[in-house]
């Protein structure tokens, strides 16, 4: 039982680095709080809170299960597994190549559909991951079976890739020279193209912090992109991309984000302050988490897919 009231009321211990703060993070954006559950001691009054919601909700049994929030449910553990879809991988590669922009070695992540033999020709995706992820988790997320999925199911064939940028919210680095803004947008055609890609054929999807990067990159370069897929983006008023929306005005953008997601609210902030409407908008049950993603991820392969036929 205490255990489990540790998880509807975890303590909060700030210094925490995570994908809906920016804590540590180099940004001028405002933080914001943590939503990663800490660990720490708690109350006796707050045991006792906590006994008396864990006990009202084994009275409710499954129709109180089918009304509690997602967040309750998330902090009970009673969330499924992400879904990832039952189709084959196709070529999938993991490769180490040094970033001038940013100064150092990174992950470069290739994906192409089942039956598409090694992508030649194919045109691209670049996913931009959020603060937690690196291009090294991409396999484990899935992303290949989602690929084949979403080209069975009729989205013209591309080639996901993706390559590590940090945690600098797919920015400059003001203190070093890291600049993974700078990777995406002068490297990543390169190393794409010398892999056989059609690297001029492009779109951008990013999630959590890589939402709110491939919408910076997407302002600052209007013409690289074909088209933008943001999940969740990390944005909130008074951020760089709010002043920069009128850029977008002619890019085919779409935006999803869960209705129990901290950032929904600015989300949908920024939604009403583009010039003119995305065409995907996604509002559904969910929060900030891969089971939101990857419910719509085939929606938003083929929404990009639809804007990179020749």
């Amino acid at each position: 039982l205490f255990r489990a009231i540790r998880h509807l009321f975890p303590p909060v211990r700030h210094g925490l680095r995570c994908r809906l703060c920016h804590h540590g993070a180099v940004s001028d954006r405002p933080a914001r709080p943590c939503g990663d559950a800490q660990h720490g001691a708690i109350s006796r009054r707050t045991v006792l809170a906590g006994a008396a919601g864990l006990a009202a909700v084994a009275v409710v049994g499954t129709v109180g299960y089918e009304v509690m929030p997602m967040s309750v449910r998330a902090r009970l553990g009673l969330l499924p597994d992400p879904y990832i879809p039952d189709a084959p991988e196709g070529r999938v590669r993991l490769e180490t190549l040094h970033s001038d922009a940013r100064g150092r070695d990174v992950n470069l992540f290739t994906a192409v559909p089942a039956g598409h033999g090694d992508g030649a020709g194919l045109p691209v995706v670049v996913a931009l991951h959020g603060v937690t992820a690196t291009a090294a988790d991409y396999q484990d997320f899935g992303f290949g079976r989602f690929l084949t999925a979403a080209v069975r199911a009729g989205a013209a064939p591309f080639v996901l890739a993706g390559a590590d940028g940090g945690q600098l919210y797919w920015q400059s680095d003001p203190a070093s020279d890291d600049d993974p803004r700078r990777m995406v947008v002068d490297e990543m055609p390169r190393w794409l193209a010398d892999r056989g890609f059609d690297a001029e054929r492009r779109a951008l999807w990013g999630w959590s912090m890589g939402g709110y990067g491939s919408l910076g990159i997407a302002e600052a370069y209007p013409s690289w992109s074909r088209a933008l897929a943001a999940f969740s983006p990390a944005v909130s008023e008074g951020d760089a991309v709010f002043a920069g929306v009128d850029s977008l005005a002619d890019l085919p953008l779409g935006v999803w984000c869960g209705t129990d997601d901290p950032l929904y609210g600015a989300v949908r902030e920024l939604v009403a302050d583009l010039p003119r409407p995305p065409q995907v908008v996604t509002y559904a049950e969910g929060g900030h988490t891969r089971i939101f993603w990857n419910d719509h991820t085939i929606d938003a392969f083929s929404f990009l897919a639809s804007h990179l036929t020749a």
